[in-house]
């Protein structure tokens, strides 16, 4: 049995900020009712949630508000950051092919505005605050900071601060070795936010040029503003259920063909917060051992998939994730994409339509598969969906049912 994903809802996205009517807990019970509403069930019918990368919105307190009649499992990824999205999905896959729950929905609620900046380190935001004359940070989050503070405690003294910073020198490293180009980048966020332009629930929807790109100020060489995903506000979430079930759902279900989550040996949490790694592995996106399992369990090569959703928190790590999972050698990644016609990210990803940890990728493919996206690719049956690079992450192949 393969489970199917059946429902897909979203918040609105906005800018970091944009939201100020509702909490961020309020935009994750209304991604999931949304979500349970697209797959014309009710919510007597879950009995499964599941989110990741230690989400504030705890699935019992959910669970209740939603008035779930039995909460049968409560998964987390622990994946960190945008790493765990799909795996939110294939662990919510896992529960309902193992029997230990026939509903479950995986969400993943944001609002960067309500709380702290993902571009700045702790350091950085409790000196800004502390100038503000204000609480520095939420007392639920004082916890998650001091635990971040400390895996970064051996690289911020050296200047890494920041996740801008941390990959830049990844991807220096890369043009060194391989001779990628910044224009290379831009045409990643060139090509993202064509997509983003026909997309009604982007963020960003301006026109965007590779010259635009080029001009764009530096924020840490080789990335520019653009090279860099939003920071936004917003929710989304998708229901995962039984064939059998998915056969009475409202809309045409789509197929978790196959999952693969995990790090390489060493890897830690990346070159984030760790370079104790064999030097081949720094100059990618760690994902090619995990890319690896996920083809082979699909029974598919990179190039029979119709459409890709990567992660794409920085331009570059696309490139990479490219080379991991195998569309072209190692080093490749800048004129593979600038010549490939495989549709990536025709929603406008994290650098346009809205950074909601990765999630929203997965939302994105789902569309694909029923034929409903904004950029809709012809005779789509197969999607690869993939959850961050420079951190522990996680892939999806989904298909038509």
């Amino acid at each position: 049995m393969t489970a199917c994903i059946v429902g897909v809802g979203e918040t609105r996205y906005t800018k970091w900020g944009g939201i100020t009517d509702k909490t961020e807990h309020e935009l994750a019970l209304d991604a999931i009712l949304a979500a349970i509403a697209d797959a014309g069930m009710t919510v007597d019918e879950i009995d499964g949630l599941s989110s990741f990368a230690d989400d504030r919105n705890g699935a019992i307190f959910l669970a209740a508000e939603l008035g779930i009649p039995e909460l049968k499992v409560a998964l987390m990824s622990w994946l960190p950051g945008g790493g765990g999205a799909c795996a939110s999905v294939a662990n919510a896959a896992m529960a309902v092919e193992t029997g230990q729950a026939e509903v479950v929905v995986a969400y993943r609620s944001l609002c960067q505005g309500q709380f702290h900046r993902f571009g700045q380190g702790p350091g950085a935001v409790r000196s800004a605050s502390r100038e503000a004359g204000r609480e520095p940070r939420p007392p639920g989050l004082r916890r998650a900071h001091s635990l971040l503070e400390e895996q970064v405690a051996f690289t911020m003294p050296f200047g890494m601060l920041n996740p801008p910073i941390a990959y830049a020198m990844v991807l220096q490293r890369h043009m060194h070795l391989y001779g990628t180009t910044t224009e290379h980048l831009g045409n990643v966020a060139v090509r993202t936010r064509v997509y983003a332009q026909a997309n009604p629930r982007a963020v960003m929807r301006s026109s965007m040029t590779l010259e635009d790109h080029q001009a764009s100020r530096l924020v840490a060489e080789p990335f520019r503003l653009y090279d860099c995903c939003l920071e936004t506000d917003g929710a989304c979430a998708v229901v995962v259920t039984s064939p059998a079930r998915a056969a009475d759902a409202r809309t045409r279900p789509v197929q978790v063909l196959a999952s693969a989550q995990g790090s390489p040996h060493r890897f830690g949490h990346g070159q984030y917060v760790n370079v104790n790694m064999v030097d081949e592995l720094y100059a990618s996106g760690g994902s090619a051992p995990l890319a690896r399992r996920l083809w082979t369990k699909a029974g598919l090569a990179p190039g029979e998939v119709d459409a890709a959703m990567i992660y794409d928190h920085f331009t570059g790590l696309v490139l990479l994730q490219a080379e991991d999972f195998g569309f072209c050698p190692r080093g490749e990644g800048g004129p593979w994409f600038a010549e490939t016609t495989l549709p990536v990210n025709t929603h406008g990803g994290s650098l346009s339509e809205a950074y909601i940890h990765g999630l929203n990728h997965v939302v994105e493919g789902v569309r694909q598969l029923r034929g409903e996206s904004t950029s809709q690719v012809d005779g789509c049956e197969t999607v690869l969906v993939t959850s961050a690079a420079g951190v522990p992450a996680s892939a999806l192949i989904l298909a038509t049912a």
